[in-house]
């Protein structure tokens, strides 16, 4: 007698486990579902079987080969297309010329197949569906049958309503090959659905016997757990490998597996240990299989747990009743809850905590202390933190998805007191439209109300946050160097960025899912904000001097980016007497920014129309409305750096008091401008709360942070690039300079910069080397350690964000900036050396 292995499915109910690997090819307790099945037919006496493949097929061939390494004779099959459970046996009719068996690849079974055949023999059936009984009937088929055995009626899947049996079909049937005739050719059928159905229509000999042993169909991940600790409970005895160890009740060993020599092994139930693997310490086991080659470190802790081959749990690690997949690495300290299931190639960080059901992908990285409370199917990794600064950012719908940016919305709102308000805002993405409208509803689970201003520039949502009414304010916008992501930045209530002890609040919610969640009566309200725009508009021109504008009527050319400010700034410089040239000002949802190839490209297009038209200056502004790029009078593309100071020469001469604030890495040609002039500068850390902070002191003229954002607190704090357009022509007028003459008679510095890669475990170590090295020099350490050299400096600072160390060099001479930047680099990259080394 042939038997047919069903073993083509694509497991996508027990993925991530089927990723990699065909379902029949999961192990169980260290040997492939399949070969259970074959030993069983092999038992029964059945050794002549067809293997019908379809997913992954190579897998299951390198394997199994022709089957005489398992004392079985195979021969496989395998269709071109997906022709359901009948379709595919169709298939194989070339080799089944006399009566067969059907069973699953998939199946974890003790039936007596020999008494299933003799039942089908003596009832001289056609087809044999083997049937048993279960507590819940209702993800099988449903069978009745006659008292002789002949089935009656099918029910496939029923509702409780429906259910009139617990006698379900496990997928093993006896069948003649007439049975083959009644099968389509090349067309997708199934027997339960379709075949079945039809004989018993037919009135055709069709029979259903029961089985009172062990059956159970591993169709998803909890399935799998559950049949492999029932193994370990001894509910179905199944072949091992592994033998049992000398002395040790319990446990069962593979070759060359080594245990603690003197120290206690803890272990409770049945454990299974696989070849070659090695528990390198007092441990803790109960009912358990480890795969072969892994290392187990002392102090770890394993219950109900199944880990497969090549695996290494670093000490103190615990994993209760879950499944990690082969090469996987977990940390010092780490824990899986019960359920989780992490697939091959994982790798989880120290003290990280993946909860109860999560499932992980494979090769995802986990980094230290997170907390993993949702599955992890897209992007690389799961972060221990949220917020880079004031900002979550990740790939759109992949890493940021509706789902977590509801979460998010709903810790952020637990955060702020019930009732009050939000302002939210967003640039001209779609995506960013999508994300907002879920985040919304989060706050609104929270009895948080919102104030939407839709789309809307960043600089005049927070102007309205630094006046009252708003709690908060949040805004979306895509990335600017990764089109594929976006972010999400959060505000406090005067506009400033949010605080790290904020930031931390809403992670700890988040994580922990210790969300607020009101009453069904009080759920937040969105309400939209009609007159912001008019309320910013009336400030803007309020802080400028239109009439010396009117006077000059400067010609400018603005791209506008395809943003929020294209229905706003134009009017207002219109009405400031200047001549607008528009480029890009069209508003439309489809477009996916621009990449940085095509932001050169409108650079270009902006200098020459710049000079075209002999204009005072171009201006590109970026999609959120913050940051410039701006183009002199002669075409020519300003750097950041000469941005920073051509303005604040031309506020020094026009103001003649005051103090402008820039960050440590801002270039000291604005200290000789200002000196001379009798102005100050104030120093700060290089981030956006910092510098707004520090613009709110007394007769600050302006605040620059390096990247082309500008703010003219007389305005408003923030950085603002509508603004601060209008502000640089009116210091334009009022010099009666140009922007080409300004640059050219600033003092000649020459400014560069480079990064070094630096794991975050050696950060710290890398700032240690370099306080040590400037003990006997002239530093400050404002935001890193800044040297002086003469009359030259550089500076080191860690990344806040990334595993990187920023080195930043000027000096007079292009020869000996370039000579300061390698000198430093060589230091770096020689403490790096040194710190992984030790």
């Amino acid at each position: 007698m042939k038997a047919v292995i069903m073993a083509g499915g694509f497991g996508t109910r027990i993925q991530p486990l089927t990723i990699n690997l065909p379902k029949p090819m999961i192990p169980l307790v260290n040997r492939p579902i399949m070969l259970h099945i074959i030993e069983l037919l092999k038992l029964h006496g059945i050794s002549e079987l067809i293997l019908l493949l379809y997913h992954q097929p190579e897998l299951i061939k390198r394997y199994f080969g022709d089957g005489s390494e398992f004392g079985v004779h195979i021969t496989y099959v395998t269709p071109l297309e997906d022709l359901g459970t009948a379709g595919a046996v169709k298939a194989a009719a070339p080799y089944l010329d006399q009566r067969f068996m059907v069973i699953s690849g998939d199946l974890l079974t003790d039936f007596d197949l020999s008494a299933i055949v003799l039942f089908h023999e003596q009832r001289r059936a056609r087809a044999t569906i083997t049937l048993t009984s279960v507590t819940d009937p209702l993800q099988f088929g449903v069978v009745i049958t006659d008292r002789q055995g002949r089935i009656t009626k099918f029910l496939e899947k029923p509702g409780w309503g429906e259910v009139f049996s617990d006698t379900i079909n496990t997928g093993i049937y006896v069948l003649e090959p007439e049975v083959l005739e009644s099968i389509p050719t090349n067309r997708s059928s199934d027997w339960a659905k379709d075949i079945f159905p039809q004989m018993l229509a037919r009135r055709e000999p069709l029979f259903g016997c029961n089985q009172d042993g062990y059956w159970a169909d591993i169709g998803n991940t909890d399935a799998y757990l559950e049949s492999s600790l029932d193994i370990l409970k001894g509910k179905i005895r199944v072949h091992l490998d592994e033998a049992p160890a000398p002395g040790l009740d319990g446990i069962y060993l593979g070759e060359e597996t080594r245990l603690p020599v003197g120290k206690p092994l803890v272990h409770e139930g049945m454990v299974v240990i696989g070849s070659n693997s090695q528990i390198k310490g007092p441990t803790r086991l109960k009912n358990c299989i480890i795969g072969r080659n892994c290392v187990i470190e002392e102090g770890v802790e394993l219950e109900n747990a199944v880990i497969w081959d090549n695996a290494y749990l670093k000490r103190d690690s615990r994993v209760q009743g879950a499944v990690l997949g082969h090469r996987l690495r977990l940390g010092r300290g780490a824990m899986v809850e019960a359920g989780a299931v992490l697939g091959d190639d994982t790798t989880v960080g120290d003290e990280a905590l993946v909860r109860k059901d999560v499932k992980v992908w494979p090769s995802k990285i986990i980094e230290n202390g997170s907390i993993v409370t949702t599955n992890l199917i897209w992007g690389e990794k799961w972060r221990k933190l949220l917020f880079e600064g004031a900002l979550v950012r990740g790939l759109t719908n992949i890493e940021l998805t509706p789902e977590f940016c509801a979460k998010l919305g709903a810790a952020y709102g637990s955060i702020l007191p019930r009732g009050s308000f939000v302002l939210t805002g967003r640039d001209t993405i779609r995506s960013s439209r999508m994300l907002k409208h879920s985040f919304v509803g989060g706050l609104l689970s929270a009895g948080v109300n919102v104030r939407d201003a839709k789309r809307i520039p960043l600089p005049i949502l927070r102007y309205k946050l630094s006046t009252f009414g708003e709690v908060g304010g949040v805004q979306f916008r895509q990335c600017s160097d990764d089109l594929a992501a976006s972010e999400i930045l959060f505000h406090d209530d005067d506009g400033l960025e949010l605080s790290s002890t904020l930031a931390k609040s809403i992670e700890r919610i988040f994580f922990k899912e210790n969300f607020r969640r009101v009453h069904f009566s009080e759920p937040g309200a969105i309400r939209e904000i009609p007159q912001l725009v008019d309320f910013y508009r009336e400030g803007f021109l309020r802080a400028l001097d239109g009439e010396l504008l009117q006077r000059r009527a400067p010609r400018v050319v603005l791209d506008l980016n395809h943003a929020p400010a294209g229905e706003i700034l134009p009017n207002l410089l219109t009405r400031l007497g200047c001549q607008i040239v528009e480029l890009n000002s069209h508003m439309d949802e489809n477009l996916l920014g621009s990449s940085p190839e095509a932001a050169q490209q409108a650079l270009d297009q902006l200098s020459r129309i710049v000079t075209c038209l002999d204009a005072t200056a171009g201006f590109r502004l970026c999609p959120s409305g913050e940051q410039l790029r701006v183009v002199d009078e002669r075409g020519d593309l300003l750097s950041d750096m000469d941005l920073v100071a051509s303005v604040s020469s031309l506020v020094c001469q026009t103001e003649r008091a005051g103090t402008l604030v820039m960050p440590v890495t801002a270039p000291e040609t604005v200290e000789q401008i200002a000196d001379s002039l009798g102005l100050t500068v104030a120093r700060t850390r290089n981030n956006t709360r910092s510098l707004t902070e520090a613009g709110r002191g007394q007769q600050v003229q302006l605040v620059a942070s390096g990247d082309g954002r500008l703010a003219f607190p007389a305005f408003q704090v923030h950085f603002d690039g509508l603004f601060a357009i209008a502000r640089i022509l009116e210091l334009l007028a009022r010099s009666g300079q140009t922007l080409g003459a300004v640059r050219n008679n600033l003092p000649k510095r020459h400014f560069r910069q480079a990064g070094v890669p630096c794991s975050w475990e050696i950060k710290g170590g890398m700032m240690r080397k370099m306080c040590e090295h400037s003990v006997d020099l002239k530093a400050s350490f404002v935001d890193g350690v800044k040297v002086r050299l003469d009359n030259a400096w550089v500076l080191v600072v860690p990344d806040q964000h990334r595993p990187l160390m920023h080195i930043i060099a000027e000096a007079p001479f292009p020869e000996q900036a370039d000579e300061l930047l390698q000198r430093y680099r060589d230091l770096a990259e020689g403490w790096k050396r040194e710190l992984l080394a030790a």
